[in-house]
Order: structure tokens, then C-alpha cells, then sequence
């Protein structure tokens, strides 16, 4: 169907519904600011996006990942440093995460951490309402007003304690927001969240005692952080604040990032508050970028830990790049959920929760993620026991090398696949994929919090034990014919315990080409996009 256009304002066209408790958020001079910025910059960021495509037919030809020899002389000159924390930022040892919607931002800073990174990207299924909704959200969040009453539950913020650090992430440069079109073309959904956020709340943020603040995920080169450091300067020079106010921590989840970690915190440098251990995401991305190569296959999920040499050298390096370059170097996530209904699993997993934020803490990580409001606790007590400064930007590591084959070095003692591992995968993959597909970007399974992440490392993997015909723990080869199999019987559960209307047939209709190496999509969430997200044939009004 042919969707009738009406431009609204400059070239400017909004595809979907304002909501009116949003009217405040697409306003003409907000509108404005987010065309500047596409007009500006898109041409370079889809230039930075061809050049993944080509980069990826590189190394399925044989280049390796390996460190930039161009660029060699940033990472060994021992000057240069990134920015001292801002305000809000000196301290970061447990961060909560998590999506925009209203209850889950009142409950992140309502819980005993020190930052709240607030997420349009991997936890949000970015529909119209949500990512709208999400922006609303914020505006009432920076200015403490946010509220919600549910039936007769009341939610707000409390008193008796200050608010954590608000951080947002944006959506990563491979999205578009579909639903607003400047001179015909959809916006970069990144820009988007950016800038509406930046634009309505930098300056209220700074009365507030911190400032504006962002996450920003998936980037595979400092090419793509050169990219957003110009449009931090562009928008602060837009709205009258100096340059350096706005503060960027890069999630290191991609192979060929980790090799360009120092390049990325240079080219930040005086908008740098250092990186972050992204571990589902740099996983998938592991699968992703090697997936052609049968040495690179990787036994199941739970066998990657972060104690896995390609894992442990990512961390190390992490961690002595930041350092060396004076800023935070973050930790991963816990995605644990309390067990409630059965004492002794819920212990055995708090447990496992325990010694991951102590492997960090003695690592030298600065801070960790949670997941759960409950986990803060166990994360808190690790890091106040082992790192009664603010931050341990001091522990420089100066004892780690770390080569370019350390970081792809496959090799995990003990791995396997099993049809047990393959079932998982199954499930979670659908689990997740059937969430989003109902407008839901973040689901528990298993007690565990999935997201994008965790979904996409299921539907690699499965891709890669099909593509080289892998043999199971139990002798079985991983076929096409066998997989499918496995999927039917795993969806044929999934409808049956699943609630009324539930769309596990539906995604597994996605899942099917994917896992059987038929296609591979470059990403989940562009995979289901459209899908998800309704373009409104009536444009809005501005």
C-alpha cells in the first residue's frame, strides 16, 4: 500500500501520531534541530555503513581483525588522556539498565546504584509509542516530576536518598526511525534519540547537578565515534552549552572495536567517559564477523565465559586502555533474575552473581551493570569492599600485553554443543523474537533478563553449527533437516505453554531462514523492524 505523504514542516514529515502528552517533545524548534542533524551527518554515517559491508566481505576473504598500523602512533603516545569524570560520573560502581518505559524508569532510580542507563536501543522494541513514550518519560525523569498511577499502586520517585546518574542509550547507527522523514529519507533512529533528548534536556540536566549523558552502542571503528563527537559539538554549539558537557561511554561489543578501543577514546576525547564490556553483543559479533571460518565456530553459551581467553584478553586490554587514557573502564552485565519460588536455585545464582562482580572488581573494572533492582546489593557489596575509592582508574595494568590473535583465539577448554545447548538457543530465540514482535524489547527467561543480545548470540550461533555441519556431544551432525525439526518441536511447546495470541508460529517464521544459513540478517532488530512498526497513513500535525 502506497502511504499518502504530506509535508509538514521544511521537509520535514512525521509518519505516525503525536500523542498529545508528547506534544512538548516534537516541537518545531526540537524538529528543526533534528533535521540540522540529519541533513548535516547521515551521508557520513551511511558512507561508515558501507563500509561494514565491505569490511565484512575482508574477513570473510581472510583479513583478520588485527590492530590499525595507521593509526599506531595513538595508541603508543603516552600523553594524551581522555576527559576527568563529570559531575555525576566520578563514582559508577553499580549501574542499573534497562528500557524507557514509565514504571521501570521510576524503579531504576528508585534502586540503591549509582547510575541509571536508560535504553532505546537493545531492551526497547522501537515502536512509535515506545520510543515517544520513552522521550516523555525522560523529560520527567531529568526534572524529578515523573510519576505513575497503576490501579491503586502509586509509583514516584523517593526522597530519602539522591537520584542516580540518568544515562540514555541511544539506538546504534545501523537503525532508522521510519516514522520521521527528512526530505523524504527516514532519520537515523541514534540521531533521534539523541537529539530529542539532548535538545529538551542538556541544560535542565546541568541544574540538576549532572549533565548530558549517553551510552553509545554498537560502533566498529573510531571512525563511527569521530562521527558522534562531531555531532556532540554541533549540538551543544546549537544550544549554548560549552563543548565537553556532554559525556559518551562506548560499549565495546564488537570484535573489530575492541582492536580501535584507544582511536574510539581519542577521538571522544574531551566528550570520553570511557568504555564499557558489552559481553552478549561482543559474543554475537565474534560469531558474526567470523562466521565464514570453521575455526572460529564456538561451543554454546554457557561455555563462553568471560574467563575464555578471547574473553578474558578483551577485558584486560579494556581495562588498561581506559587507564592508560584516565578514564572509567565499566563491567558487564548481570542478567539474573531472583528466583523466588525456590530458595536454594535462587542462592546457587546470586552465588554466580557474587563471583562475576568479584572477577570484575579484582580485574579493575570501575564499576558493573545490573539488570535487577535486587542485584544491586550483591554488586555493591563486592565493590565496596574492593574498591573503597571512587573509581580504580589508578590500577593501570601495565603488566598486560595483549596480541591481535589473543582476541580471536577460539580456543575454550572443555566446550561443546549438545542438543540440550541447541534447544536453549531455540527457545530464547524465539522467546525473544516473539516479545518484540508484541512490541516488547526485553524479556525474562529462564531467570534470566534477555534482550537483543542474548537473542542474537542464539541465532548466530545456531547459524554457524549449521553452516559447518558441526557434531553434537551426543554424535549427532547439526543438519538443516535436523535443526528444523528441533525448532517445530521447540515452537509447538512454546504455542502450547504460551498465552492465547501469542506469536511464537510467527517468529519462528523469521527464525527459520536464519538459523538454517538460508540468509543472515545483519541484525535482529533490522530483520523485524518493519514488521514492528506501523507507519500511520494520516501524517501528524505539528
Amino acid at each position: 500500500m502506497v502511504v499518502p505523504t504530506n509535508i509538514l514542516f521544511n521537509g520535514i514529515e512525521v509518519r505516525a501520531p503525536i500523542p498529545d502528552n508528547a506534544r512538548h517533545i516534537l516541537t518545531k524548534d526540537a524538529v528543526a534541530f533534528l533535521a540540522t542533524l540529519h541533513r548535516t551527518f547521515n551521508g557520513r554515517r551511511k558512507e561508515l555503513l558501507a563500509r561494514r559491508v565491505e569490511r565484512q566481505k575482508e574477513i570473510d576473504n581472510g583479513a583478520l581483525p588485527d590492530f590499525l598500523p595507521e593509526t599506531k602512533h595513538i595508541r603508543e603516545d603516552p600523553i594524551w588522556q581522555g576527559a576527568p569524570p563529570a559531575p555525576g560520573l566520578e563514582d559508577r560502581r553499580v549501574e542499573i539498565t534497562g528500557p524507557t518505559d514509565r514504571k521501570m524508569v521510576i524503579n531504576a532510580l528508585n534502586a540503591d546504584v549509582y547510575t541509571y542507563m536508560s535504553d532505546f536501543e537493545d531492551s526497547s522494541t522501537p515502536t512509535w509509542n515506545n520510543m515517544i513514550g520513552g522521550q516523555v518519560n525522560l523529560y520527567d525523569a531529568v526534572r524529578r516530576t515523573i510519576s505513575l498511577q497503576q490501579g491503586s499502586k502509586s509509583y514516584k520517585l523517593r526522597t530519602d536518598r539522591p537520584v542516580p546518574t540518568l544515562i540514555v542509550r541511544p539506538r546504534g547507527w545501523h537503525l532508522d526511525e521510519s516514522h520521521f522523514l527528512v526530505d523524504g529519507e527516514p532519520i537515523s533512529g541514534g540521531i533521534f534519540d539523541f537529539g530529542l533528548y539532548f535538545f529538551h534536556n542538556a541544560k535542565e540536566a546541568i541544574a540538576q547537578g549532572f549533565g548530558p549523558y549517553f551510552y553509545l552502542p554498537k560502533m566498529e571503528s573510531h571512525l563511527e565515534a569521530r562521527l558522534w563527537n562531531d555531532i556532540f559539538k554541533v549540538s551543544q554549539d546549537w544550544i549554548g552549552i560549552p563543548r565537553g558537557t556532554i559525556r559518551g561511554t562506548v560499549l565495546i561489543e564488537t570484535i573489530l572495536g575492541v582492536f580501535e578501543m584507544d582511536e574510539i577514546i581519542y577521538e571522544l576525547r574531551e566528550h570520553s567517559s570511557g568504555l564499557n564490556c558489552g559481553r552478549w553483543d561482543y559474543i554475537f559479533s565474534f560469531i558474526k564477523k567470523l562466521r565464514n571460518h570453521p575455526e572460529f565456530v564456538l561451543p554454546e553459551r554457557n561455555d563462553v565465559t568471560m574467563t575464555v581467553p578471547f574473553m578474558s584478553s578483551y577485558v584486560k586490554l579494556l581495562i588498561q586502555t581506559c587507564h592508560k587514557r584516565g578514564v572509567h573502564a565499566m563491567g558487564g552485565m548481570a542478567a539474573q533474575i531472583p528466583i523466588k519460588d525456590d530458595a536454594q536455585a535462587n542462592k546457587v545464582a546470586m552465588e554466580g552473581v557474587y563471583k562475576d562482580k568479584l572477577r570484575e572488581a579484582l580485574a579493575g573494572h570501575d564499576g558493573t551493570w545490573v539488570a535487577h533492582p535486587q542485584l544491586a546489593h550483591i554488586a555493591l557489596e563486592v565493590f565496596n569492599k574492593h574498591m573503597p575509592t571512587p573509581n580504580q582508574i589508578f590500577l593501570r595494568r601495565e603488566e598486560v600485553h595483549v596480541t591481535a590473535r589473543d582476541l580471536i583465539n577460539p580456543y575454550i577448554p572443555g566446550g561443546k554443543i549438545s542438543e540440550a545447548g541447541i534447544r536453549k538457543n531455540l527457545f530464547i530465540g524465539l522467546g525473544y523474537m516473539e516479545a518484540w514482535l508484541r512490541g516488547v524489547g526485553c524479556v525474562p527467561i529462564n531467570y534470566l533478563m534477555e534482550d537483543a543480545a542474548t537473542a542474537e548470540v542464539s541465532r548466530s550461533q545456531l547459524n554457524q553449527w549449521v553452516k559447518h555441519g558441526v557434531t553434537t556431544s551426543e554424535g549427532k551432525k547439526v543438519t538443516k533437516d535436523y535443526i528444523l525439526a528441533l525448532l517445530a518441536d521447540e515452537t509447538k511447546k512454546a504455542e502450547q505453554s504460551g498465552p492465547k495470541g501469542n506469536k511464537f508460529a510467527e517468529a519462528a517464521r523469521y527464525l527459520k531462514p536464519e538459523i538454517t544459513d538460508e540468509k543472515y540478517s545483519d541484525f535482529l532488530t533490522t530483520l523485524l523492524y518493519d514488521k514492528v512498526t506501523t507507519v500511520d497513513s494520516v501524517a501528524a500535525k505539528l
